[in-house]
């Protein structure tokens, strides 16, 4: 993608999505910008400018700030041509990610209860069942796959699903929809279509039919999964409005998996790529639960939010103007070296790891954390325990996304215990 700056030509990397394939160069660069212009002007082609903030401790004060700084709709960099044209198929996303103020907490609350950690404690059983199974999968499959795709992306998808309550055998249409919404902006899920927001239009409708059936049996016909809470769910004593009900759904089916499943094929690669960490794991699975933490930071799969001030402020010096707005790159802040000792080091013992600032902060701290943790926590382990040895089959790609991403291929070869 060719995308022409009138400012700072290293403002490029929060914009294109190819950029982020290189994550040697992407991190590189990143780091002078700390240095240099930790909060920078961009201005391209096409987009709105923006302020890209880079530093951790500006990322955490902004996110902290719900009530200067503001998601909006726009919560996620794009360029005006194609956000005009989804608005003008109807797509209106209005999810907890795209609210604030009262709306956000009112809404938030309709779920809040069950993802809090004694609650999804509850869940630990079913979790460590599917990663028993989908350990199994890699032993099945012979002692070489593509990690990514054939165990991290339908682990993750398999425990949103069973958190839901929805049956495996819908969970291929579930993972082409959610791959329709977030990963459309990588040429290899396109499938037959040459446009992204038709393919996005046409997941969202699929959606739609899916999960308004779903919400229909729920309310009918109550149990015990995240379906029927939504499903239920009111907001100042009135039931959710449909339009709402709709999208409450997709964030979480679509952010609940994607974010997890680079999370572990990411964190995978970077164990591959340090044969100490890998030892180190494998001889104590009690370093785990610090292992999940290095390999969220690490991996960063949410890249980016915006925010827009709602009125005149200023940011590490900077003046900036209401309305005006900036990126929070989460990427960047999580290798920022005034928070993390060596922080292009992955080190699964690191004692700042906790520091990370993958989920965000504040009102909009991600719901699904503790999932996204519990997850990593169970399998890891699991895997270690029955492989004696693991490589590296071929070189990882990365999606070409903006958004969210990371290693959407990881070839690997082992043998079993």
């Amino acid at each position: 993608m060719h995308i022409q700056l009138a400012t700072d030509p290293r403002g490029v990397v929060f914009i294109d999505p190819d950029a982020y394939t290189d994550p040697a160069n992407w991190h590189a660069v990143a780091a002078e910008l700390r240095a240099e212009a930790p909060v920078l002007r961009v201005e391209a082609d096409g987009f709105e400018p923006f302020l890209a903030v880079t530093r951790h401790a500006d990322v955490f004060e902004v996110s902290r700030r719900h009530d200067l700084w503001h998601n909006t709709q726009k919560s996620m960099l794009m360029d005006e041509f194609t956000w005009a044209f989804i608005l003008s198929l109807g797509i209106d996303p209005r999810t907890l990610i795209h609210m604030d103020g009262d709306e956000h907490r009112d809404h938030r609350a309709v779920t809040n209860d069950w993802f809090k950690p004694a609650a999804v404690r509850h869940r630990q059983d079913d979790i460590d069942a599917i990663a028993e199974e989908y350990v199994q999968v890699l032993a099945d499959l012979g002692g070489e796959c593509d990690f990514a795709q054939d165990v991290a992306v339908p682990f993750t998808l398999r425990v949103i699903m069973s958190i839901f309550g929805i049956p495996p055998s819908d969970e291929p249409v579930m993972l082409r929809l959610t791959q329709g919404i977030f990963g459309a902006a990588d040429p290899e899920y396109l499938g037959d279509l040459s446009d992204p927001a038709e393919l996005g239009t046409s997941a969202i409708a699929e959606f739609g039919e899916y999960f308004g059936a779903l919400a229909a049996d729920r309310r009918a016909e109550p149990t015990d999964d995240l379906a029927t809470v939504i499903a239920n769910g009111q907001v100042q004593g009135c039931p959710l409005e449909q339009h709402a009900e709709l999208w409450y759904f997709i964030i979480v089916a679509t952010a609940g998996h994607d974010t997890t499943s680079y999370a572990l094929s990411g964190g995978l690669e970077a164990l591959l790529r340090h044969p100490d960490q890998l030892a180190a794991l494998t001889a104590d699975p009690e370093l785990v639960t610090n292992a999940a933490e290095e390999m969220i930071r690490w991996t960063s799969p949410v890249r980016h939010f915006m925010r827009y001030a709602q009125q005149d402020t200023q940011l590490h010096g900077v003046d900036v103007a209401a309305g005006e707005r900036v990126l929070l790159s989460y990427w960047s802040a999580n290798r920022d070296e005034a928070v993390f000792a060596d922080p292009m080091r992955f080190d699964i013992t690191r004692p700042d790891a906790g520091e990370l600032i993958s989920f965000g902060v504040g009102a909009h701290h991600c719901l699904g954390s503790q999932f996204a943790r519990r997850e990593l926590r169970s399998f890891l382990p699991r895997l270690l325990a029955r492989v004696e040895s693991i490589e590296l089959a071929g070189e990882p790609e990365w999606t070409a996304a903006n958004f969210v991403g990371g290693v959407k291929h990881l070839p690997i070869r082992y043998t079993l215990r």
